[in-house]
């Protein structure tokens, strides 16, 4: 595994910002003294005069970025997921959300992984805090390429996106020359009947890898990668929900309110199926490496395939 291609969805935050710069003079970058860790260094260098440090202040960073918005710029608001969604939540919602207004958060360092920085810093509530906002669009890329495919729909989309990013490196799934990405639409990763494996961010790629531990008993699943938790992909969700009769879902969140609800709440009215989640269970986060964390929380393909297996054998 060593030769495995991977790259923080950070950084290729910071890459499509500084390419797609070039193509669209109205894009503009608000970061919160935090350039170099989110990555939004990368554009400030390659275009000073439209990046804008704030300092300290995230919701005096938020309500700018909704005034550039109103004279036509497009503007992204960058800072760590939980300052970016938790500490500067009212203005996101009063003075993005409610006005509609086509502000782009791009937040960083978005749950467990953040790794040593503790508790404090890992965010594994700001999807529920950002689904919640009518309106909102979110987005929590799998790889590096779907990424940089995120931030080049938001710069498309006209209104409030929620961009979600990891400070861990993860292994690159998609080809970009080849890759196509659409706000709101899933993708299916690979056929199964037994039971689907409803997956985002970083645990996209465990998800496949569980469907191999899964294969060793007999078991074929279904893996789909949701990277628009809201718009929720509906459609697919109930096609495989249907075939299958048995549903996992896998994120680095807390299970309450994250693409595990959302997941419950779509097919409860629509196909009531068994649903078992994988995810931070209700609890805070703690300092340490990120692999010795995502052990520690069960977000593990052993994790997934278990959960896989429970699901089937409540199957009626």
């Amino acid at each position: 595994m060593a030769d495995v291609k991977k790259i923080a969805t950070r950084e290729s935050y910071g890459n499509a910002l500084k390419e797609l710069g070039a193509e669209h003079p109205d894009l503009i970058v608000f970061d919160a003294d935090l350039a170099g860790a989110t990555k939004t260094s990368i554009f400030q260098k390659a275009f000073p005069q439209r990046h804008f440090d704030c300092g300290i202040a995230e919701r005096d960073m938020v309500a700018a970025a909704a005034g550039a918005s109103t004279m036509g710029l497009v503007p992204f608001a960058s800072s760590f997921a939980m300052f970016a969604a938790g500490r500067a939540f009212e203005q996101v919602r009063n003075s993005i959300g409610y006005p509609h207004l086509n502000v782009k958060i791009g937040a960083t360092h978005a749950g467990i992984s953040v790794g040593e920085d503790g508790a404090t810093h890992q965010c594994n509530e700001d999807i529920a805090l950002m689904r919640t906002i009518p309106g909102m669009t979110i987005v929590s890329p799998a790889d590096g390429t779907e990424a940089r495919a995120a931030v080049e729909a938001a710069i498309l989309h006209d209104g409030p996106v929620y961009l979600r990013f990891g400070r861990y490196a993860v292994p690159y799934l998609y080809d970009e020359s080849t890759y196509k990405f659409e706000l709101g639409r899933g993708v299916k990763l690979a056929e199964g009947s037994d039971v689907t494996i409803v997956a985002t961010g970083l645990m996209v790629h465990l998800a496949l890898a569980a469907k191999e531990l899964l294969k060793a008993d007999g078991i074929s699943a279904e893996v789909i990668n949701i990277h628009t938790i809201k718009p929720l992909d509906t459609e697919l969700l109930a096609a495989s929900a249907s075939k299958t009769r048995a549903v996992v879902t896998a994120e680095e969140h807390n299970i309450i309110g994250g693409l595990g609800g959302a997941v419950c709440e779509t097919l409860a009215g629509i196909c009531p199926v068994p649903v078992l989640r994988v995810g931070v269970e209700d609890t805070y986060g703690r300092s340490g490496k990120v692999p010795a964390l995502l052990e520690m929380y069960g977000l593990t393909a052993a994790n997934i395939a278990a959960k896989a297996k429970a699901a089937v054998g409540m199957k009626k």
